[in-house]
């Protein structure tokens, strides 16, 4: 359970992943996260500039999800 806690609060403050309550992004980035950013305070910036410095070393899927994530909400997080 505290895996899924930090992935709430990681996603609740996340542009990039799902600052935005996106069950999507909520399952497909929060290996992303432990793997290239669990360095990164969740609760700060620091999380959406880490997703944008490693966006190439994302999976595929954590990629797919941001880009449906942002074509559905208009967004532009692919341009970071």
């Amino acid at each position: 359970m505290p895996a899924a806690a930090a992935l709430l609060t990681l996603l609740a403050v996340t542009p990039a992943l799902a600052q935005r309550d996106d069950q999507g992004l909520q399952m497909n980035c929060a290996g992303d996260y432990f793997k290239l950013c669990a360095g990164a305070d969740p609760d700060s910036p620091e999380v959406e500039r880490c997703f944008a410095r490693n966006r190439a070393k994302l999976s595929a899927q954590c990629r797919a999800a941001i880009t449906a994530y942002d074509r559905k909400t208009g967004s532009k997080g692919d341009e970071q």
